[in-house]
């Protein structure tokens, strides 16, 4: 081949994955190439939620306010709302603050929702135009859409690889230490190691079960023709037909998604049908443009088997597959890109033994199996529910309906999406390179989330008195928070980070309410953000920093 190139690691796929994992390795040097065959980021709307955590990661990265401003006007409502029509009778609502409301909100919060970040409805169209921006400037990323990953070979001590324009041209050569599969729910990288799904697929449910159809489309009149208090998302619920639509740009763009019954069918589908669907839907006649129209299975609660092969990783859809209910499938991405990148830089840069690289699947395998039995709950929560024959019915029957609809809808959205243990309480309790102290975490709850210190979790979040997030105090890379206004020594701290040549960064802060948070003094922070000992003196300092980098 004409033309070689050599870098530390290959990104198949240009989503929300392998556009963190550039940001992520980018920020730290380490030189990479992402190819994607579409020829930009995302057209289609896609995911439409962003969890908090995520949004603290997209904080630690120094973009989350960007995020924010992106989607939604400022001061559009994010709630969430059930009714027997868009322009029915509304069931069940849950109100959120919105975008230009949630900086300030999150700060009067706390218990369960003490955090740096609210959630932020946005569409992931917007998301990824926003990491690749980010990912762009980073001097070490090469992003190239457009091109696809044709063949690899894992040589035991590199990949070799070969990658060609979608349109043509010479294929390139590419010789990396590393190969990551972020492609997607039908991965090339995962279908050419042979790995398969575990979990399972294929449920059948009145909604969030088998074929659905997606339509993106514009609908200018749709707020101005609805009688109800604007939402972020509607979701319709009647015996006739399941439905929702979530609005991209607050303005006229709009996700529409309907269960169809008869998954044969539903692949021949028209425009004109999907326009009479939406006619239903909405509840009267309206105009809409048709963007795109697609088809997607929902029903799936899957992990692949495994996460690595040697020198290949998975991530994203390529690793885990979701119903969509509680977002959780994009945002489980996220974090996925966020635990493998700095192991993979520490590595790399000599820092840290490649027997860390193994913890990826430990720690990220367990959170998939858990996040994807999460969200397996609130699709069955939302699809088993039966709506009863009569409940858009004039009558006394109808009211009474309509009653225990609305009070079952109501614990719904709080089960779906109030899920503060969900977004804050993954655990990588039993990974090899975390330091238990011989505490046990609380257990581990959908909608409550009761922050602690025990090592293998998120750190506890506080405001400090000037206003600032005490993430915001952390480094990029480790931290050493050291609590307490007369705290033990570190020094040796410091003296193994130098001899293993990483950047620890010591973080002082004298609030006894820090102390009693975090139960001692010393505590270690992971670059991913994650408690990974604490502890009351630095006497064993050297082997606790070469247990956590894989040694």
């Amino acid at each position: 081949m004409a033309q070689t190139l050599t870098v530390d690691v290959l990104i198949a796929g240009g989503g929300p994955c392998g556009l963190m994992l550039a940001n992520e390795l980018g920020r730290r040097n380490i030189r990479c190439l992402l190819v994607d065959a579409k020829p930009g980021t995302a057209f289609n709307p896609q995911a439409n939620a962003t969890q908090a955590r995520t949004m603290e990661h997209f904080r630690r990265l120094g973009f989350a306010h960007e995020i924010r401003s992106m989607g939604l006007p400022p001061d559009h409502p994010t709630d969430i709302a059930y009714l027997t029509r868009f322009t029915g009778t509304e069931l069940a609502r849950l109100r959120l603050p919105t975008a230009a409301a949630a900086p300030q909100a999150i700060k009067n919060m706390s218990g369960s929702w003490s955090a740096a970040e609210l959630p932020h409805r946005v569409s992931q169209k917007y998301v990824e135009v926003c990491l690749h921006r980010h990912a762009q400037q980073q001097a070490s990323v090469d992003m190239r859409y457009g091109w696809q990953l044709k063949s690899f070979s894992d040589l035991g001590t590199g990949i070799e690889a070969v990658v060609q324009a979608v349109d043509g041209g010479e294929p390139v050569a590419v010789k990396a230490a590393y190969l990551i599969g972020a492609d997607g729910a039908r991965s090339f990288v995962r279908s050419q190691l042979g790995i398969a799904w575990g979990g399972a697929t294929g449920f059948k449910r009145k909604f969030m079960g088998g074929k659905m159809l997606a339509v993106y489309l514009k609908a200018p009149d749709f707020y101005a023709r609805n009688p109800n208090d604007r939402a972020w998302m509607y979701v319709v619920v009647n015996p006739e037909l399941r439905a929702f639509i979530m609005s991209v740009d607050g303005v006229s763009e709009f996700a529409f998604h309907i269960q169809m019954a008869d998954d044969a069918a539903t692949e021949a589908l028209t425009e004109a049908d999907a326009r009479r669907l939406f006619a239903q839907a909405f509840g009267q006649s309206i105009d809409i443009e048709i963007l795109s129209m697609a088809t997607w299975m929902a029903g799936h609660a899957l992990v692949a088997e495994a996460f690595q092969r040697g020198r290949v990783f998975l991530g994203g859809d390529a690793a885990h597959l979701f119903t969509p209910t509680g977002g959780l499938g994009y945002n489980t991405a996220v974090e996925d890109a966020v635990n493998l990148s700095w192991k993979l830089a520490s590595v790399i840069k000599g820092q840290a033994s490649p027997a860390l690289l193994n913890s990826y699947q430990h720690e990220r395998h367990a959170l998939a199996v858990r996040n994807t039995t999460y969200a397996r709950q609130f699709a069955d929560s939302i699809g088993l529910f039966e709506a009863a024959p009569e409940l858009e019915d004039d009558s006394p029957q109808g009211t009474q309906a309509r009653a225990l609809a609305s009070d079952y809808l109501n614990g719904h959205v709080r089960r779906e999406f109030n899920i503060p243990g969900v977004t804050f309480g993954g655990r990588y309790d039993h990974s090899p390179v975390i330091c238990g102290d011989g505490t046990t975490a609380p257990p581990d709850a959908a909608n409550t989330y009761i922050p602690c210190a025990t090592p293998g979790g998120r750190p506890p979040h506080a405001w400090l008195p000037d206003g600032r997030s005490l993430f915001d105090t952390f480094n990029f890379e480790w931290t050493l928070l050291v609590l307490g206004a007369e705290p033990p020594a570190i020094h040796a701290f410091e003296l193994a980070a130098k001899a293993q040549g990483i950047d620890l960064k010591v973080v002082r802060h004298t609030s006894n309410d820090l102390l009693a948070l975090y139960e001692a003094p010393l505590t270690l922070i992971r670059p991913d953000q994650i408690v990974a000992w604490r502890g009351h003196a630095d006497t064993h300092a050297q082997a606790i920093l070469a247990q956590l980098l894989g040694a």
